[in-house]
């Protein structure tokens, strides 16, 4: 073999493994902020799960894409939103007396309502809240909270600090996605849009028993049964 053909080959080789090393740079910064815009909190929690090792939450994050980025939510008929809507409010009214219950009910809820909208069976809870995270990342940490509330033991609760307070403020975060399961696609046409979350005013309602300014036929607020037999 002549020494230019040798060089030949040598310089050809050299300019595919250049070619192949700019080729994984330019694709390698792009998954880590395209995964935190999807992901949000999600991203930053799965970081944190992962001791701050931004490739393993990465692959942990891109594998959730891949087993749940294709799934096709279905739509809710009218009477089915209106029946856990009512669930839901009547939820609310009794954690005033029972938040345990209520949290409790909270959780049965979204479990139910997004295992209808076409997500994993609410008894595969890891990994409905897997495929939740892909498709709701901003809300889906709401029902992390209230799941971890409803499966507490009293005496756990006791000793872990979770109090009626952590369990209020885990209901209120969870409403957010429950919202974002029983709102129509706008296909839909029924007017009804979900609304904007607002937690202070739910905070409220869930503390004092008080009913909130209601917004637009929006789900009614919980009120305290005693002022509800005063009114």
């Amino acid at each position: 073999m002549s020494t230019g053909l040798i060089i030949a080959l040598i310089v050809t080789a050299a300019v595919v493994i250049i070619a192949a090393v700019m080729t994984l740079r330019a694709r390698g910064p792009r998954r880590g902020p395209s995964l935190k815009r999807r992901f949000g909190p999600e991203y930053d929690r799965a970081v944190a799960r992962h001791d701050g090792d931004t490739k393993a939450a990465e692959r942990e994050l891109t594998e959730r894409v891949q087993r749940h980025g294709d799934l096709r939510e279905r739509s809710l008929e009218p009477a089915q939103r209106e029946q856990y809507e009512a669930r839901w409010t009547a939820a609310q009214e009794r954690f005033v007396d029972s938040p345990r219950e209520a949290v409790a009910e909270a959780d049965r809820l979204l479990a139910e309502v997004a295992g209808v909208r076409g997500f994993p069976d609410g008894g595969q809870y890891e990994e409905q809240l897997a495929a939740l995270s892909v498709h709701h990342a901003h809300h889906v940490d709401g029902y992390r909270r209230v799941h971890r509330a409803a499966h507490l033991r009293a005496e756990d609760a006791r000793d872990g600090g979770q109090g009626t307070e952590d369990m209020r403020e885990a209901f209120v975060a969870a409403r957010a996605l429950f919202e974002e399961l029983v709102k129509p696609a706008r296909h839909d046409g029924d007017g009804h849009t979900g609304g904007r979350h607002d937690g202070g005013r739910e905070r409220a309602a869930l503390k004092g028993g008080r009913k909130a300014p209601g917004r637009g036929g929006h789900m009614p607020w919980a009120m305290n049964r005693r002022q509800a037999k005063e009114s």
